[in-house]
C-alpha cells in the first residue's frame, strides 16, 4: 500500500521556522517528482514547491520562493520542506504529493499532475 504521511507541523510565531517531513512507503520514489502543496480554510488547495526526481531542480510559488526550500533524500524515500520567516498567511494544512516522472529535471506544480497525495500537516503561524 502506498503510503505518504507527513509531520514536523505545529504552530509557530510569524517569523519562525519550521522543517516539514514527508516519509514515503510502498513503492520507490527515487524516480517520482515530489511536491508540496497547502490548503487553508475556505481556500482552493495550492501549489507551495516541487522537485524533480533528481534532485536537481526545483520550483516555487512565488508567495514562498526565498522563505522555503524543498529537498529529498531518495535513499530514505523522504522529502522535506524547510519553512523560514514564517507569515501568519503561511497558516494552512500542508500535503506532501509523488508524480510519476518522466525525466530528472522534470517538476509539476498542478494538483491533477500528481498521483499520490498523504494526509497532510497542519501549520498554524501566529502574529
Amino acid at each position: 500500500q502506498v503510503q505518504l504521511v507527513e509531520s514536523g507541523g505545529g504552530l509557530v510565531q510569524a517569523g519562525g521556522s519550521l522543517r516539514l517531513s514527508c516519509a514515503a512507503s510502498g513503492r520507490t520514489f527515487s524516480r517520482d517528482v515530489m511536491g508540496w502543496f497547502r490548503q487553508a480554510p475556505g481556500k482552493d488547495r495550492e501549489f507551495v514547491a516541487a522537485i524533480s526526481w533528481s534532485g536537481g531542480r526545483t520550483h516555487y510559488a512565488d508567495s514562498v520562493k526565498g522563505r522555503f526550500t524543498i529537498s529529498r533524500d531518495n535513499a530514505n524515500n523522504t522529502v522535506y520542506l524547510q519553512m523560514n520567516s514564517l507569515k501568519p498567511e503561511d497558516t494552512a494544512v500542508y500535503y506532501c504529493a509523488a508524480a510519476y516522472g518522466s525525466s530528472w529535471y522534470e517538476v509539476r506544480w498542478e494538483t491533477t499532475q500528481y498521483n499520490y497525495w498523504g494526509r497532510g500537516t497542519q501549520v498554524t503561524v501566529s502574529s
